[in-house]
């Protein structure tokens, strides 16, 4: 059983619970892991005024995300043209456009799909994601926001090889104040 333990109950993660990474650009609460389920890692994740994840694509991982509340604004299309700079912009052939995700906004990202998540407003948002297989979006949030604590503007070197180690093609920077 892939690294499970043969489970004969259910987990439950009361409100507040779950062991929590965070660092002035993101506050991620660890729900459920790859210790605890086959399928998918599930976080609760804080996004500050001012972050803007960039827009990235992955070869293996499915991804959801469930807006709680606060506004985000969210690019699940392939764009006519990957400009590298300014994500917010792009349009699909399709005629796609960037949207505002208000609570209650689900975005199903399938691997190979560009994405990216910012939010723009002056107060925090909160989301429900699930990244699925698990762990490596466990590891990857430990080690980017262990880059990120480091205080001052983020070290895009750093981020860009972590990313390569975790399946994450970058197309547009991360940015946060």
């Amino acid at each position: 059983m892939s690294g499970l333990a043969a489970v004969s109950e259910g987990l439950l993660v009361p409100p507040g619970h779950g062991r929590v990474v965070q660092a002035p650009a993101q506050h991620v609460t660890f729900k459920v892991t790859g210790s605890h389920s086959r399928m998918a890692s599930t976080f609760e994740v804080i996004v500050p005024p001012g972050f803007d994840v960039g827009a990235h694509v992955h070869t293996r991982s499915e991804e959801l995300f469930y807006v709680l509340e606060g506004e985000l604004d969210v690019l699940a299309f392939e764009p006519r043209v990957r400009t590298p700079d300014n994500w917010q912009k792009w349009e699909s052939s399709s005629g796609n456009r960037v949207v505002r995700a208000t609570p209650g906004t689900v975005i199903v990202v399938p691997p190979g799909c560009p994405h990216a998540f910012a939010n723009p407003t002056g107060e925090p948002a909160k989301m429900f994601f699930q990244a699925s297989p698990p762990p490596d979006h466990e590891r990857y949030f430990e080690e980017l926001l262990e880059i990120l604590g480091g205080g001052g503007p983020p070290d895009h070197a750093a981020i860009e090889a972590l990313r390569a180690k975790y399946d994450i093609e970058q197309l547009t920077p991360l940015r946060h104040r």
